[in-house]
């Protein structure tokens, strides 16, 4: 028997399909467009999301040695994905990282909403969730909200689109309508946003106990997939991600290396004193996943390969390893984005620092300056979280780097491991389709079968105490910094020069 597993990602779709012992026995991507018609927004037409996914399930299933017996199901999460009760979009997608409801979250910052919802949901406001999203819908397209009688995540659209129901999986509703301890929609969240007339919008709130659904006769003539087959409705993508890197234990965790730096670590209970972060559901019974998506991760790294003249990351990896173990003294703040910081604290102001300069040192000493700050944000992280993780499990593009790697793991202090695909996400939502449909008892003993390592780097103690020293410079260089980052905030020009 064969199974698959969609991953639909915010840039590229990818579904995998797999044997019974976990071998992927086909992979097909399909790239899928973001628009950005004004400044600060991000969308996606819904009817092309699926048309790539069914494209690519076609793909795959062509290349099974037989029918495929289940499919599962996680993408990206936040956003605000509205159908109108015949299923059908009443516009683009509004994803994640769409900026134009700022000004909202910053007056439920100002008032003091943000830290009241932070307390029952657990979660950091931002942008692109679907509260702000509806905010500003409703002050700015009402008609659209009037037609819309779903709100649902992008993983939400593709269970409609999959099986004709509208749901949403746990996970995806932890942020920010749900109450995190009570696993169910908050009267009190929907009061505190003034978006109570818009509860109507939210459908069903699926558990770890209702995750299946039989595939539609129209999603499969359009997919190729037989009809009847259990849909599985997987946690979102950070989620399945830890679950496809082996994370679904208390204290285990793991580092997610893309454009943000999400590091998590897996929890059994709720903590809500500090508004930093995330806490959904993990989609493991019992598990909560605290998440800390840094805004400086791979952008950061992106920029610097630029600013050193370099035509890729990798090069700057490359540059960076034959740098002096200590950089030359020089040590980096990587807050570069526009955004400010949003984990493990958060500030919108924040700004990046070079520092430590001299005539000594050379570009080999700045990339791995750079390189070093970026990692001091992992552990960071690991730092504000709670517990302490005895390994830490990396997934994503930057794994491709042997000496990153040891970095991390010199800089953290914990054994890193790699796991040995890399559709981790995609792996996490098959593993959750094998617990839920009763092919694998449960979720440790999925992962321990069909969770390989590829690779464990092993921090050198030496290393590790000399970083200790560097972690708390990059501390007191940060807060050093902080009383510079409202002032003198630059802005590129966009005129010609004074007359």
């Amino acid at each position: 028997m064969t199974a698959i597993a969609i991953d639909a990602g915010t840039t590229t779709i990818k579904v995998v399909g797999y044997a019974d012992d976990g071998e992927e026995l086909a992979v097909s991507r399909r790239p899928t467009q973001v628009t950005r018609p004004r400044p600060r927004w991000a969308e996606q037409d819904m009817s092309e999301v699926w048309a790539a996914v069914a494209d690519a399930v076609r793909e795959v299933v062509a290349a099974l040695p037989d029918a495929p017996d289940m499919v599962a199901v996680t993408a990206q999460g936040d956003g605000a994905w509205l159908v109108d009760d015949r299923g059908r979009p009443t516009g683009p997608a509004v994803l994640w990282n769409d900026g134009r409801a700022t000004d909202q979250v910053a007056a439920w910052e100002r008032d003091g909403v943000a830290q009241e919802a932070f307390r029952i949901s657990g979660s950091r406001l931002s942008a692109g969730m679907p509260n702000a999203v509806l905010a500003w819908l409703r002050a700015n397209d009402p008609d659209r909200v009037d037609r819309s009688a779903h709100l649902l995540t992008c993983g939400g659209w593709l269970h409609l689109k999959l099986t004709g129901e509208a749901a949403v999986d746990e996970s995806d509703a932890s942020a920010p309508f749900m109450d995190i301890r009570q696993r169910d929609w908050s009267d009190r969240l929907f009061e505190l946003y003034d978006l109570r007339e818009t509860r109507r919008l939210l459908p069903e709130l699926r558990d770890d106990d209702n995750r299946v659904t039989a595939l539609g006769d129209s999603a499969a003539a359009e997919t190729g997939l037989p009809a009847g087959i259990p849909v599985v409705m997987a946690p979102y993508d950070i989620c399945a991600t830890a679950i496809g890197a082996g994370a679904v234990t208390a204290g285990q965790a793991c580092c997610i290396l893309g454009t943000t730096l999400a590091t998590e670590v897996i929890t059994d209970t709720v903590v809500t004193d500090e508004p930093v972060g995330i806490t959904v559901t993990l989609g493991v019974p019992g598990r909560y996943l605290r998440a800390f998506p840094t805004m400086s991760g791979g952008d950061v790294l992106e920029w610097g390969a630029g600013m050193l003249g370099l035509t890729s990351v990798t090069d700057l990896m490359d540059l960076a390893a034959r740098g002096a173990p200590d950089a030359a003294g020089v040590r980096f703040v990587p807050y570069l984005s526009p955004a400010g910081e949003r984990a493990p604290f958060f500030d919108p102001t924040a700004r990046g620092s070079l520092s430590g300069l001299s005539l000594e040192a050379d570009r080999e000493d700045v990339a791995r300056a750079l390189l070093e700050g970026v990692t001091m944000t992992i552990r960071d992280c690991l730092a504000a979280a709670p517990g302490s993780p005895d390994g830490l499990a990396l997934c994503g593009g930057g794994t491709r780097s042997d000496f990153w790697m040891r970095l991390i793991a010199d800089v953290t202090g914990l054994p890193v491991t790699i796991p040995a695909t890399a559709e981790v996400g995609a792996r996490g939502a098959w593993l959750t389709g094998l617990v839920a449909t009763g092919r694998e008892p449960d979720f440790p003993t999925a992962a321990a079968r069909h969770v390989r390592v590829a690779a464990t780097y092993r921090p050198d103690r030496k290393a590790f105490d000399d970083f200790s020293g560097r972690y708390a410079d990059f501390l007191r260089l940060r807060e050093l910094a902080r009383p510079l980052w409202t002032h003198g905030r630059g802005t590129r020009s966009t005129g010609g020069a004074d007359a």
